[in-house]
């Protein structure tokens, strides 16, 4: 079995196009070609444990990723993450290898499911790109933004001006114009294109503040008890698309709006077959569309086999 640390993964994930191969195993998710058992999960006093696996018909592997985020100060919500993906054989089971990557591959393909979100979702004009929360993925986000749009002009909301200075200061290093707000309002009323990634258990974005034209990625919502938004979102939205509507079912956005009775489950769409063009995303620069991304396993099987086959060159 081959083993691949973390220092190693850093060095191979800058020569990947993971855009492409992480958009494939939606397209092959919602066609049907995956198998996804519900998640495994562990949800403890200061943090969670996530367990994803499953595999791609006819393919050569099967994947089986431990997540985890524990929180090193609960009353500012920062979260320390970690975690491992193992690949299997599919012809004999036996392990082919260990990226021991510490939470970052977890990290990473989140974020590029946020940037192929705002790819099919999000307005063609963006002056402002709204962040909410300042923390690791927020900074992903933003990164792996870079060749979806060309606003560089971002809005970033957190509860800590420490925080929030901290995230000026690296992403603009990145080329970002950075301005930082506590009020959340500001930030809804000035940014078209919204990612939320916080572990909020209360909605931060309100309906009320919502402005035509305006797509959301929400990726911080990925239990029962999560909740960024504010219900009300979803049913007022044109367009609402699941990474994985059997998982939004039960957890994450969708999860809220349907048990407040706001959301049916033939209103959603899901993100594969927006790729595929099998349904269509955004039709007008006026139209309100979400995107609830929960995390599915077919992303951890897809980066894991990348950074893996990058490793044997």
């Amino acid at each position: 079995m081959k083993i691949i640390r973390r220092d190693q993964i850093e060095r191979i994930l800058p020569s990947l196009d993971l855009m492409p191969e992480i958009e494939q195993a939606f397209q092959a998710y919602s066609k049907g070609r995956a198998v996804v058992p519900p998640v495994g999960e562990l949800l403890l006093d200061r943090g969670e444990v996530h367990i994803k696996y499953g595999y791609l018909k006819q393919q050569q592997h099967y994947v089986i990723k431990i997540a985890s985020g524990f929180y090193e100060d609960q009353a500012m919500k920062q979260m320390s993450s970690n975690g491992m993906m193992l690949l299997f054989s599919q012809k004999s089971g036996q392990a082919v290898c260990a990226l021991l990557d510490e939470g970052l591959l977890t990290n990473v393909r989140t974020a590029v499911a946020g940037a192929i979100a705002a790819k099919y979702l999000a307005p063609e004009r963006v002056d402002k790109i709204g962040m909410v929360g300042a923390g690791t993925q927020a900074r992903l986000q933003l990164s792996y933004l870079k060749p979806v749009t060309s606003c560089r002009k971002v809005m970033v909301w957190g509860t800590s001006r420490e925080e929030l200075e901290s995230y000026r200061l690296d992403m603009e290093q990145e080329g970002f114009d950075i301005k930082s707000t506590m009020d959340i309002r500001e930030l809804q009323q000035q940014c078209r294109l919204i990612v939320t990634t916080t572990p909020s258990k209360t909605p931060l974005l309100l309906s009320d503040y919502l402005q035509k034209g305006t797509h959301i990625t929400a990726v911080g919502s990925d239990t029962p008890d999560k909740q960024e938004l504010d219900p009300k979102i979803l049913g007022k939205a044109d367009l609402v698309v699941a990474d994985s509507m059997e998982q939004c079912l039960l957890r994450g956005e969708i999860h809220q709006a349907i048990k407040a009775g706001l959301l049916e489950k033939h209103q959603m769409i899901e993100l594969g077959h927006v790729i595929s063009g099998q349904t269509l995303g955004r039709e007008s620069m006026d139209q309100i569309t979400v995107a609830d991304l929960t995390g599915v396993a077919v992303q951890d099987l897809a980066i894991a086999e990348a950074v893996y086959k990058a490793s044997q060159a």
